[in-house]
Order: structure tokens, then sequence, then C-alpha cells
């Protein structure tokens, strides 16, 4: 015979379960919108871009609104794109290297006690998140240091960031000490030490601050606008902003027009700024699939600690 007391945990567990359904349900359906909501954006700047310009202006939701690539047949051949495309692509690559290399070596001496004022230079490193002199003095300092209509602007002033230096340092303050002494016990100096056992297990770390770092290089103009006047070192950023606002013009052009002066196709404004913005954006986005197994990892490990 059963007892109301062997009833009891019964209906308590049943009603944990409903809440449990009810809640997953609701965690679902939020976190679904949610992505939704941040995703569409970019589909819609995508299937724009792909549209036809015409048929786009009646409008786009879920589909491309027929099918053509005028619009980046347009754009790529623009004056100055390939040389700007190669001038960006070039400081995306060197500058993200130098910078990682940089700060992650830098990040490695300062965990050394041995480091003359080490703590004076870590506490210089973090105040220089906190303070900034401001545009004027910024402006000098390039130009004092020759690097105004210079390749090297887009290098060296982020060669050391102290936000990535924090990173690195934390991530590898939590590395077992011993690898580091069994290497110098074997003779291995400093330099070794670092390229040959704390860099290949700091992966995780550099992979994500090689993506902060590529994607500010990808995404900066603001250093070629003032100090660049050179149309050979212009970026990419740049070139296509200048397109950006003249997209009305622009959408009376085709690749056609561009070329020969004749005009065969007639795009619209809209349709110009969207794959302008498509092709700034996606190259960047692309990096992140191949970074990513490494960047919540790097994230995590390398905030632990202060």
């Amino acid at each position: 015979m059963t007892t109301s007391a062997n009833l009891k945990p019964e209906r308590t567990r049943r009603h944990t379960d409903w809440k449990d359904v009810a809640f997953s349900i609701f965690n679902y359906t939020f976190l679904s919108l949610l992505v939704i909501v941040t995703i569409y954006p970019f589909y819609y700047i995508f299937i724009y871009s792909i549209s036809d310009s015409i048929e786009a202006q009646k409008g786009v939701y879920l589909w491309p609104a027929g099918f053509s690539l005028e619009a980046y047949k347009t754009t790529v051949q623009l004056p100055g794109i390939a040389d700007a495309a190669i001038v960006t692509l070039g400081r995306t690559i060197l500058g993200t290297i130098i910078t990682v290399l940089s700060c992650s070596f830098f990040a490695y001496l300062i965990t050394k006690n041995e480091l003359p004022f080490r703590r004076f230079i870590y506490r210089f490193v973090l105040i220089t998140m906190y303070f900034n002199a401001g545009f004027i003095p910024w402006y000098l300092t390039m130009k004092t240091y020759g690097l105004q209509n210079n390749f090297l602007l887009y290098i060296l002033p982020t060669a050391i960031s102290g936000f990535n230096i924090i990173l690195i340092k934390t991530f590898i303050e939590q590395l077992p000490p011993s690898l580091e002494e069994s290497a110098k016990i074997d003779g291995a100096g400093y330099f070794r030490v670092f390229t040959s056992i704390i860099f290949p297990l700091s992966m995780p770390i550099v992979a994500t601050i090689a993506i902060f770092s590529a994607v500010g290089q990808w995404n900066t103009w603001f250093d070629n606008f003032f100090l660049v006047e050179n149309p050979k070192l212009q970026t990419l950023q740049l070139v296509l902003y200048n397109f950006l606002n003249q997209s009305s013009s622009l959408s009376n052009m085709s690749t056609e027009q561009l070329t020969r002066g004749d005009m065969v196709r007639t795009l619209t404004p809209q349709s110009i700024r969207m794959t302008i913005t498509m092709l700034v954006t996606l190259p960047i986005v692309l990096v992140y699939p191949l970074l990513q197994r490494y960047f919540v990892k790097g994230i995590m490990i390398g905030a632990v600690k202060g």
C-alpha cells in the first residue's frame, strides 16, 4: 500500500523536473533569439551586397533579391584598391607577428625577479592603460620619430600593448616553474627557455593576442588619415571609407565604366555601401574560426590572476 510519505518525494521530483524543462525552453528560446538578433544584421548586409541592386530596393529580408556580383566587380576595380589591400594585408600580418613576439618576450622578462626595477616597469606598463597623452603629443611624437609617410608607422607604435602584456604575464606565471628550472640546469639561457618552452606552451594566450592584434591592425585607419599622404601607403580601410562617402557618385558606375568610360549598368548607393562593408569585415571574420579553439582557453586562463 502506497503511503502519502512515499508520494511526496515523487511529486517534488516531478515539480522540479517541470521547472527544469520550463527553464530550458526559456533559456534556449532566449539564446536563439539573441543569436538571430546578433547575426541577422551581418547576414542582411551580405545578401544585400549580392542582390540585384534594382531589385534590392524593393526589399531584402531572408534571401537575395535576384543575384548579381556587379557591386563587387565595381568596388574591387576602384582606383587604388589593389595597392591598399596589399598595404593593409602587410600591416596586419607583420604588425600581428611583431606585436605577439614583442609582448610575449616583454611579459616573460617581467616575470623574472632578477630584472632590475621590475615592479616599476610593470607599473609603468599599467599606467599606460589608464592615461593617454592625447592626439597632439601622439602626432608630434610620430613626426619626430620620422614615421610620417612611413610604413613603419603601422607596425612600431603597436609593438607593445599593456593589456596584452598583462594577459601573457598572468598566463606565464601559471606555468610549472619546474619546466624552466630543468632547462636552466641543462644550461639554457632566458632566450632559449622562452623560445623552446615558454612560448610554445603559451599558444592559447598567444592566439588570443594574435586575434586582438589582427583585428586592430585590419580595422585601423586613424594613423593613415593623419600621417600618411603617399597614395602608395594608403590602407584599405581609409580608401574604402573615402569611396563610401562617394557612394552616390559611384552608384552610376559599373566595372566597364570605370575602365573604359561607357555606361553599362546603374548601381544604387545602398548596394555600394553594403559591398564595401562586406569587403572590410569578411576577411577578419574568417580568421576567428581558425583560432577559436585557443581563444576561450587563453582569455580565461590569462585573466584568472592580476
